[in-house]
Formats: C-alpha cells, structure tokens, sequence
C-alpha cells in the first residue's frame, strides 16, 4: 500500500509513469477540496 500524504503526491508527480502521475493528481485534488470545505 503506498502513502497517501501530501508530500508523497507531490514527489510522484513528478514520475514518468502516468498510472502513479493520475493517483498522486487524485490525493491532491482531494487534499484540495478538504482544504476549501474547512473553510
């Protein structure tokens, strides 16, 4: 299972592999969207 923090979607997007490139893209959406319903 791989790590689904901020820092680790950050470090893959910058993979050649699209697959891990679309998945780190996905957490940080999220991340993204949490961040605007706390507010």
């Amino acid at each position: 299972m791989e790590k689904t923090d901020l820092a680790s979607a950050r470090r893959r997007m910058k993979s050649p592999n699209i697959k891990t490139r679309k998945r780190a893209l996905k957490v940080l959406h999220d991340a993204k969207r949490k961040q605007q319903k706390n507010r």
